[in-house]
């Protein structure tokens, strides 16, 4: 007879921390266990969470889409960009995954004593030339300087406002099986760019960030007519940790097909080089669309159409379950799960 007292468990790794680890802030398990357990409580509201990159709310007839972000990279200069540029671009594609034409952006500076006024010149002239690039305005800011040794030179905090057209509703829970998944373009470039300068590594290939604008691109989907689901950029954690998180949040499963997601050689050799999984690896100008299945050619010929999405792909489509489960069938014909990272594979990266 079974003693009621007594049952078997399978035991999990102990996920709690009595003290902030590297990573909780690098997009993974981590960083998702400290926004549902201690963000969300805290903050809880009677206003919708969409769970979403940029808030979209009612504004009179409109409707704004607002977001913020901070970057704390480093090395601050990185081959394709640097702390100034990624800031400005960082937040202008966090509303273009609403949908929304991003319009006003300010800027807040966490400023370190002994920072060269030089260096502070040049990160303020590399936001003026993203931002007039991306057809945005600079209008407010605030800054503050720490004592020496507090601060690791400069923290940059951005916020932005967009407008996001009649009819257009762009968040995870749009999401449904059946959808196409498109990636726009090849993953892993941001990461291993600032990795080699962190690190003084010299590759074969030099790799160069991928930081870019994402808003004409969806500007692109939108005018083609496609009804697009969800988009959400694939930066800290990569291409993975964004596939799982919309999992989650969309209730769904998704099957990504390994040959079809584009990997620089550069970024495939460092990562076998230094033990990286390319998939997890931030991208700052890459992004993933969930479409109907119907209408993924014309997406697909929208994105190759405009630049920077010439090698846009269909990677995969949307299951009906389990929910929250991201699958990988790889080159070999094998299949495997992608799970949200438990650790931090690229501290500091953006």
């Amino acid at each position: 007879m079974a003693n009621p007292d007594f049952a078997l468990t399978c035991p999990v790794p102990l996920g709690r921390h009595r003290t902030l680890q590297l990573a909780h802030g690098g997009g993974g398990r981590l960083t998702r266990e400290l926004i549902e357990g201690l963000f969300l409580p805290a903050f809880d509201t009677a206003t919708p969470n969409d769970r979403h990159d940029s808030a979209v709310r009612p504004f009179g007839a409109s409707r704004l889409a607002f977001t913020t972000d901070s970057y704390v990279v480093h090395p601050r200069v990185f081959p394709g960009g640097d702390i100034g540029r990624l800031a400005v671009i960082g937040t202008v594609n966090d509303l273009a995954m609403a949908g929304a034409r991003p319009l006003y952006l300010s800027a807040g500076f966490i400023l370190e004593e002994g920072l060269p006024i030089d260096e502070l010149r040049r990160i303020a002239g590399s936001m003026r030339a993203a931002a007039e690039a991306c057809g945005v305005e600079l209008v407010t800011g605030d800054t503050k300087v720490v004592d020496r040794g507090k601060g690791d030179g400069v923290f940059v905090n951005t916020s932005g406002v967009g407008l996001v057209p009649p009819d257009i509703a762009i968040h995870p829970r749009r999401i449904r099986p059946g959808d196409a998944i498109l990636l726009s373009g090849d993953v892993g470039r941001h990461g291993i760019a600032v990795l080699s300068v962190r690190g003084g590594l010299a590759f074969e290939s030099p790799v160069e960030s991928d930081c870019a604008s994402l808003a004409p691109l969806v500007s692109s989907l939108l005018d083609a007519g496609v009804d697009v689901h969800c988009l959400r950029d694939a930066t800290r954690g990569g291409l993975a940790t964004a596939l799982n998180e919309l999992a989650l949040d969309g209730g769904v499963a998704m099957e990504v097909e390994e040959h079809a997601i584009p990997v620089p050689e550069g970024v495939q050799g460092a990562c076998e080089l230094l033990g990286l999984d390319p998939l997890y690896v931030a991208c700052e100008g890459r992004m993933v669309a969930f479409v109907p299945g119907a209408s993924a050619g014309r997406a697909l010929a929208a994105l190759r159409a405009c630049p920077g999405g010439e090698q846009a792909a269909c990677i995969g489509t949307v299951q009906t379950g389990p929910p929250g489960m991201v699958a990988l069938r790889t080159r070999m014909g094998s299949r495997r799960l992608l799970d949200l990272l438990s650790g931090e594979q690229l501290p500091r990266i953006c």
